[in-house]
């Protein structure tokens, strides 16, 4: 069974691919969406020749689109039932855990392509998942964060360390509630590891952000 995967970038999207890789589901295409300007993710804030070059890790390809927050679920169906035709998948991938709103969205627009939505995390403990994807070989960076951990966690690896740390702040491990948003640099089923560099930081939204390139 063909799937493509709602892909950010981070870790929960990766884990959710890996996952899916390992039952009877066939890895197909990563669809991204970017903002209006199409030269990052639109909630990750992933520059796209990065997301390019995961996709390229990975080796298959990925499909991009631009998006306001107002056009996002119009434009998102559209996509999906393209890639649907395209690539003649049967199921969608997504990496939410347990939030409700989130999933009945996505069998929404699943449905409307007519395709299945599979949520290979959800209902998983959020510091176990976390703590899984570590032993599994996950390695990802934190991207962009709120103010509650500002600018100074933007780079830093997801580890036990940092898990822990995240814990004594009072901060969700996974950062499900919007916490903090990574990037997978490193993953079992990459073919190489990407080299990423922090060149900046910048304030959005009082929301922060790592500017990023490719070494």
């Amino acid at each position: 069974m063909k799937f493509l995967c709602s892909w950010s970038g981070g870790k929960d999207s990766c884990y959710a691919f890996y996952k899916a890789m390992q039952s009877t589901y066939q890895p197909t295409v990563l669809l991204n969406v970017m903002n209006e300007y199409g030269d990052r993710s639109r909630s990750h804030g992933i520059p796209k020749e990065i997301l390019i070059a995961q996709a390229e890790a990975i080796g298959i390809p990925i499909h991009f689109f631009n998006s306001t927050w107002a056009d996002y679920e119009v434009n998102y169906i559209k996509h999906l039932k393209d890639l649907v035709k395209t690539y003649e998948v049967s199921h969608a991938v997504f990496g939410d855990i347990d939030i409700a709103s989130h999933r009945a969205w996505e069998e929404k627009v699943s449905e409307t392509a007519s395709i299945e939505a599979i949520l290979p995390l959800w209902q998983g403990d959020r510091k176990e998942l976390v703590l899984a994807m570590i032993k599994d070989r996950i390695e990802a960076m934190i991207v962009s964060c709120n103010q509650t951990l500002g600018p100074d966690f933007l780079g830093r690896t997801i580890d036990v360390t940092l898990l822990e740390e995240l814990e004594t702040m009072g901060v969700d491990a996974c950062g499900e509630n919007g916490e903090y948003h990574t990037l997978v640099v490193n993953a079992p089923f990459f073919k190489n590891r990407l080299d990423i560099q922090m060149v900046g930081k910048a304030t959005s939204s009082n929301y922060n952000f790592a500017e990023l390139q490719l070494k």
